[in-house]
């Protein structure tokens, strides 16, 4: 089981290997996590997603980090061609573990994926999100984002 740690605030100022952006399945980095990553990150990011996209929902996607303090974004998409579900997030989240142990990354920082564009509930989210972190490899630290004081209450309640 990976080692899961409770954060709360702005993802973009996670230092570590990486961080997931709770994409759409064109990776066009709009609102919300990904319009954070934009801003913060430089055009770079979009740039190479425009040469990645679009992948399927529940597919995962790594681009550098342009601006950011880690060395990867890893693009899990919850919603474009279908809309963001709890299956779609279990998948995206399952892709972009496996993205960062096939990079052999370290520590990765999640947003609750598919809660905002998505609407998704976030307690809900967050006990899928932590399901899957469980069954990653013990030698990965994975952080749990909230950006909101309910976002992380959401994610206490879950564990």
């Amino acid at each position: 089981m990976a080692l899961i740690r409770i954060a709360k605030g702005d993802i973009t100022g996670f230092t570590g290997d990486a961080i997931v952006n709770a994409a759409n399945d064109r990776l066009i980095l709009g609102s919300g996590v990904a319009g954070a990553i934009r801003v913060r990150g430089g055009p770079s990011i979009q740039e190479e997603c425009n040469r990645h996209g679009p992948i399927r929902v529940g597919e995962a996607a790594v681009t550098g980090a342009g601006n950011l303090p880690v060395k990867y974004v890893i693009h899990a998409a919850v919603l474009g061609a279908e809309p963001a579900s709890y299956e779609t997030v279990r998948r995206a989240t399952r892709a972009a573990l496996e993205k960062a142990r096939s990079l052999g990354l370290k520590s990765v920082a999640f947003p609750l994926l598919g809660t905002g564009v998505g609407r998704l509930d976030r307690e809900k989210v967050a006990e899928i999100m932590l399901a899957e972190f469980k069954n990653a490899p013990d030698d990965i630290e994975v952080t749990l984002y909230g950006y909101t004081d309910a976002d992380v209450e959401a994610i206490r309640r879950a564990l």
